[in-house]
């Protein structure tokens, strides 16, 4: 990738309340389009006991729905994340590979030392399952891939504080309130995956975070600005990229 490549994300889309023309024009200057439902129910168990139809009419529906709303027409929404990360086992994964979904980005990795990179589901996951309500996919579906959230340390200070259980969604780390707190968060989970295998940080987010707690986005803002000014070999890119 060039240095010049500007920093992209991934936007996850449920259909209710969503204003597709924004959509549009995320996808236009190059931002990721994925599934996130069409109704995003909020009740855990229609997901993680949900049966083949029931994901099917969901993510193929919800990727209809953008394609169309949004006139996205090149083929570029491959990828879904569950609701509330409620993993559906093998439904699940079984639809995606008959709708040619290329990817999952549900299932939660456990904090350990060395983070995960993405795996396909040629093979048994390389991780327990961890969190999702338990329903991680229990055989082989080849063509599709997960690309795991690694759960991030929360610590305020690593090197001194007692361990704390991981958080897997930056919106979901409790611990943080201000806007130090935020940033120091960003640079030692960056650190810990650059000073080891360097797998994906994915840094997930729910909107309604950033709009409650003042100033994070500009701390979010700034330290990607500190992190591609300090180093010559990270990018900010989707999670087909």
């Amino acid at each position: 990738l060039p240095i010049s490549c500007t920093a992209r994300g991934t936007f996850f889309v449920s259909h209710k309340y969503t204003n597709y023309s924004a959509v549009q024009e995320l996808h236009r200057v190059g931002n990721e389009i994925g599934v996130f439902s069409i109704t995003n129910n909020v009740a855990a168990k229609y997901w993680t006991e949900g049966n083949y139809d029931t994901w099917l009419g969901e993510m193929a529906g919800a990727r209809l729905i953008s394609e169309t709303f949004a006139n996205i027409d090149d083929g570029s929404v491959v990828g879904m994340r569950a609701p509330y990360l409620r993993v559906g086992g093998n439904e699940q994964f079984e639809m995606m590979r008959d709708q040619i979904f290329s990817y999952d980005s549900s299932i939660t990795a456990p904090l350990t030392r060395v983070p995960i990179w993405p795996y396909t589901l040629d093979y048994r996951m390389p991780h327990k399952c961890h969190g999702n309500a338990q329903n991680c996919p229990s055989r082989s579906i080849p063509g599709v891939w997960e690309l795991p959230i690694n759960e991030l340390d929360r610590r305020d200070d690593p090197t001194f504080d007692e361990n704390l259980t991981g958080c897997h969604l930056v919106s979901s780390c409790s611990n943080i309130y201000h806007k130090d707190q935020f940033r120091a968060l960003l640079q030692h989970n960056f650190l810990r995956h650059y000073g080891t295998n360097r797998a994906p940080l994915s840094l997930s987010f729910d909107p309604a975070w950033l709009i409650s707690n003042k100033g994070f986005d500009q701390v979010l803002v700034d330290w990607m600005d500190f992190i591609l000014s300090t180093y010559t070999d990270v990018f900010f890119v989707t999670r087909v990229r």
